[in-house]
């Protein structure tokens, strides 16, 4: 009887076991710990806050620069075929 006791509690750890994220409960090698280690930490919101942070603040400095770069471009004094004198601003071939 003792048998039978073993194996529900058994299958009770598992039913429980399976609402746990990640795959903890699962047989893998080492390798494949070391190479998915996202699968096996928990959550840790401190650093994802960071991160999305850090990745904003990234973003909007290349957004910055990119909008300095746009309003910075050089201005040049052309003459057309009629003589007259105008500026332009200096643009890239890939334009």
């Amino acid at each position: 009887m003792s048998d039978k006791g073993n194996h529900m509690e058994k299958e009770n750890v598992r039913v429980k076991g399976f609402r746990t994220p990640g795959l903890s409960g699962a047989q893998t090698t080492t390798l494949f710990r070391a190479l998915n280690p996202e699968l096996f930490i928990r959550p840790n919101k401190p650093v994802m806050a960071f991160g999305v942070v850090t990745i904003t603040l990234c973003v909007a400095y290349l957004g910055y620069l990119h909008a300095t770069k746009e309003n910075d471009q050089q201005l040049y004094e052309a003459i057309d075929s009629q003589g007259e004198r105008n500026m332009k601003r200096k643009t890239s071939k890939w334009d």
